[in-house]
């Protein structure tokens, strides 16, 4: 028997059970859209944290004074007071990988503005700032160098504050006070909104850090250092020449620990990374396990349908046809179902997702390879779960088959 008279007699099957046919394609339907839409879901995460960190700057490197904390134990105050201007400005002179460097101190406090007032935090920094953190001035300009040498008070806002402090007037030229201290505006930043972890990225006020740190904070040491390496392949390069200098000017002798602790935008891009392809992993877990129970309704499908069609499968054994004719012909029943069953799903899959992106507007992501790799798997489903009824009905006994009831 042919393989196009194998075909039509599946199909001939199939149609007269058209409504059991479709409840069985129902759990490769449900399992191929919920793996795609549950992948979908987890790469638009992990695409959205990706762009937010880029947006950051993805070769930006942060230093901030202490060794890394073990085990939550609280660090003596005189840790924290390790990073000086000196290791700043040698930093600044003397690496090879470091494109921008800035200086940060930060002042938290109530900002106010005429009648408004508004709770948030004064940083002081550096020129580089705005490159390092991918920031741009939209109106007025950027404080100068030196402005920084003569501890101006001038400083530079964000969206959140303008709207906060300066409703409806244009904030350039305006006075801040800030914890006593005034604070002329000269320029406003672009806005950013909010990134991945939440946080308002317009929520900012900066100062020189000359400024913050004689007029707010009277302290001469930095709560951190923010850098950017060449290239976002020379993070490493950096962060080894940014230590070796830093060890220098702290005269610690080779076998002593950091006084220092150095964190590039790379180790938080991988951590996150790693963080939601164990989410999306899991999530194509559970759905992956509705495959599971679509193959098994598959297999039990075709179980009923060999004991329904014994006396049929009887009939053509005793007309010629070969126990692998009928081990075809059953086979080729349950591949059709999976790979019916298989696009309908992938059409019902790659909807949902966008449903839930234009409903939940939740980051979304269809890769090409999730669809294909389901729709394999559906296959591959259908062969394996259809199989052993269908080597059970190549297995009949014809004379035993004709005369069951």
């Amino acid at each position: 028997m042919n393989g196009t008279n194998l075909f039509k007699i599946a199909l001939r099957a199939l149609a007269n059970n058209k409504l059991r046919a479709f409840l069985t394609m129902l759990g490769i339907i449900i399992g191929v859209a919920s793996v795609i839409t549950m992948l979908a879901i987890g790469q638009g995460s992990k695409k959205s944290i990706q762009a937010q960190i880029s947006e950051m700057g993805s070769n930006m490197i942060m230093i901030h004074p202490g060794g890394e904390r073990r085990g939550g134990v609280r660090m003596d105050p005189s840790e924290m007071q390790t990073l000086k201007l000196t290791d700043y400005e040698s930093l600044r002179e003397e690496t090879n990988f470091v494109a921008a460097i800035s200086p940060n101190v930060s002042s938290s406090g109530q900002l106010i503005a005429g009648n408004n007032n508004y709770p948030s935090s004064v940083s002081g920094v550096g020129i580089d700032y705005l490159e390092i953190r991918q920031l741009t001035v939209e109106s007025g300009e950027m404080f100068t160098e030196q402005d920084i040498q003569t501890s101006a008070k001038v400083c530079v806002i964000g969206k959140t504050i303008v709207d906060n402090l300066f409703p409806g007037k244009d904030p350039i030229g305006q006075i801040i006070r800030f914890n006593q201290v005034p604070f002329r505006v000269v320029g406003v930043l672009k806005s950013k909104g909010y990134n991945s972890m939440g946080d308002d990225q317009d929520d900012i006020v900066l100062a020189p850090y000359s400024t913050v740190m004689k007029r707010l904070l009277a302290q001469t040491y930095l709560q951190g250092i923010f850098a950017s390496a060449l290239t976002e392949d020379m993070t490493d390069y950096a962060t080894e020449e940014i230590t070796e200098i830093l060890r220098r000017n702290h005269k610690l002798k080779t076998d002593d620990a950091d006084d220092f602790t150095i964190r590039s935008q790379e180790e938080l891009s991988s951590m996150l990374n790693s963080t939601t392809d164990l989410m999306t992993t899991l999530l194509a877990c559970i759905a992956g396990i509705s495959l599971v129970v679509g193959g098994i309704g598959i297999m039990n499908i075709m179980y009923v349908s060999v004991t329904e069609r014994t006396r049929e499968i009887g009939l053509r054994m005793s007309v010629g046809a070969r126990g692998v004719d009928i081990l075809s012909q059953f086979l080729i029943e349950a591949i059709l179902i999976s790979i019916t069953g298989g696009l309908i799903g992938v059409i019902v899959g790659c909807g949902a997702a966008l449903i839930v992106k234009n409903v939940a507007h939740w980051p979304i992501f269809i890769q090409p390879w999730s669809v294909f790799l389901s729709f394999a798997v559906c296959t591959v489903t259908g062969v394996f779960f259809g199989w052993y009824p269908a080597k059970k009905a190549a297995d009949l006994d014809p004379i035993d088959a004709i005369r069951y009831e």
